[in-house]
């Protein structure tokens, strides 16, 4: 029957059919905000932007009244554009321990996922966070959420990502450099295991990037990004794994940075005999707790 034909087929993320129905494969279970009674970290959902849709989930980290601002870290989780949210178990697992071992507010993005929201729809709703952000730190917040402006060091913000959500970090501060955002600083941002393509045609990139040539684009390509040299943070750190087949364009990247005239600190991190994101599947293993630790110092250095 053509409504069960399948059209594409790309396991292990997205089945679409010919009558437009998209099957996703993983990543689509969700958990509810909740107050982790082992760390004090609460989390809680909201809305940037009820003109989009564009909602996100809060980490608080423990306060008590003489507590002072957290550094903020914005977070894109990964998924190949395509699947995963900020509500999934996973990662509400993950940025509890990393808010708890930190010691930072965490926000983390729910970006609209291709296809249904083709890029660069991921990439204007990272800016419109990230406009979001600052209206509250210029202290004319647009849609005020009390966690942001009572508890968020604007002098020290952090964007990080995982995946095609590192991608996200990494253009984001690319737009940043070039534009600014006022009343923010951003520190430095954390790529973990970051996705970026190269010069070679990939079929199912096609097919989330319909606009264009995946191949020239900058966004997936930072060999081809004109403005890399005004990188708008300090500091990056980029986590890589040794079975990871992207781990050499992690390395890569570093290498670009570095010959492009960006004057900040870049560092890369290799964990030995994992593969790609390993560190959100487990969780409480011995490298994946020291991979949240090297992180967690990365957000903490001065």
């Amino acid at each position: 029957m053509e409504d069960s034909e399948i059209l594409h087929d790309f396991p292990p993320f997205l089945k679409v059919y010919k009558n437009g129905h998209i099957q996703r494969l993983s990543g689509t279970g969700i958990v509810p905000p909740s107050d982790d009674p082992q760390t004090g970290v609460r989390s809680k959902d909201i809305v940037i932007s009820p003109e989009t849709g564009l909602d996100a989930r809060l980490f608080l980290p423990k306060t008590t009244t003489t507590t002072p601002k957290f550094p903020l870290l914005v977070y894109y989780h990964g998924g190949a554009f395509c699947t995963q949210s900020a509500f999934s178990p996973d990662f509400q697992a993950y940025h509890t321990a990393l808010a708890a071992e930190a010691n930072v507010l965490i926000l983390s993005v729910n970006y609209r996922l291709a296809p249904e929201n083709p890029p660069p729809i991921c990439y204007y709703d990272a800016w419109e966070a990230h406009q979001w952000i600052s209206s509250h730190a210029s202290g004319i917040p647009s849609n005020e959420e009390a966690w942001l402006s009572d508890h968020a060091d604007f002098s020290k913000v952090y964007f990080g990502g995982d995946s095609a959500g590192a991608n996200i970090a990494h253009n984001v501060a690319v737009k940043v450099g070039a534009e600014g955002l006022q009343g923010v600083k951003i520190k430095g941002i954390a790529l973990v295991h970051p996705f970026f393509h190269n010069e070679e045609p990939r079929e199912f990139l096609a097919y989330l990037f319909p606009s264009g040539d995946v191949c020239s684009d900058p966004r997936l390509n930072p060999r081809l990004e004109p403005n890399l040299s005004k990188l708008g943070c300090e500091k990056v750190l980029v986590c890589v794994a040794e079975k990871d087949k992207y781990k050499e364009r992690g390395h890569d990247y570093c290498e670009f940075l570095k010959k492009s005239g960006w004057r900040g600190d870049v560092k890369v991190f290799e964990t030995e005999g994992e593969g790609h994101v390993f560190h959100l599947f487990k969780q409480t293993s011995e490298k994946a707790i020291e991979l949240l630790k090297l992180v967690a110092s990365f957000l903490n250095e001065d």
